[in-house]
């Protein structure tokens, strides 16, 4: 569960890496670990607080797959993208998790069971089209079996 976001933590947190911008992706994974995610809030607050624009603490926050503004679902559905993945049916894989959960990538559906997120390699090429659930990593996944994971879940 995502604890409240406090300024005065945040500032003891960002004060721990010496308020240092080159420590930014620690500052970031501390934050996540903390919080669950990087608000809007934080990102602000980081931002000021390492000399940095919010542009590029949100540009860091967006390249990296570990980051989220968002808080996270109980469970999250990773979904191989990468070529090996998608030459064996990912890519509609996907589309139908879209459907299902009704919402797209980096989304969370309203009961906040699952969360849906893109990864570009589960290292299970030989298995493919692969997805993570949470920390297990399953191979061969059609649509049917999909659903079964995802029912699992409470999506």
């Amino acid at each position: 569960m995502a604890k409240k976001y406090d300024a005065a933590i945040a500032t003891e947190i960002i004060g721990r890496f010496g308020a240092r911008p080159e420590l930014l992706v620690q500052v970031l994974h501390t934050f996540v670990e903390r919080y669950g995610f990087v608000s809007e809030e934080a990102i602000r607050q980081i931002a000021s607080e390492l000399n940095l624009s919010r542009a590029e603490v949100h540009g860091v926050v967006s390249f990296y797959h570990d980051f989220r503004t968002t808080a996270a679902g109980k469970h999250t559905l990773k979904i191989c993208q990468a070529e090996s993945c998608q030459a064996m049916g990912s890519r509609a894989l996907t589309v139908h998790a879209e459907g299902k959960l009704g919402i797209g990538m980096h989304g969370t559906t309203g009961n906040g069971q699952v969360s849906l997120e893109p990864v570009y390699c589960l290292g299970n090429c030989a298995c493919s089209p692969a997805v993570m659930i949470d920390d297990k990593v399953y191979g061969r996944v059609d649509s049917d079996r999909l659903d079964q994971l995802i029912d699992k879940c409470g999506g």
